[in-house]
């Protein structure tokens, strides 16, 4: 004998697993947490205060 399925059951099973594929495809695009980006902004801050200390302010530009 055959296994007797549900049409509405297996259709939204089928959509769950489409979801959350697309869900796992979006945390590997998009993910980061809120203290990595802060951690980047951090460094990036860092570099630009860096960079602004270092410049010469007694050259006239050209």
């Amino acid at each position: 004998m055959a296994e007797i399925i549900n049409f509405r059951q297996a259709r939204k099973g089928l959509a769950r697993k489409a979801a959350e594929q697309q869900a796992v495809e979006n945390r590997a695009r998009f993910g980061r947490t809120k203290a990595e980006k802060q951690r980047d902004a951090a460094e990036q801050e860092r570099l630009r205060k860096e960079l602004d200390g270092a410049k010469r302010e007694d050259i006239p530009p050209r």
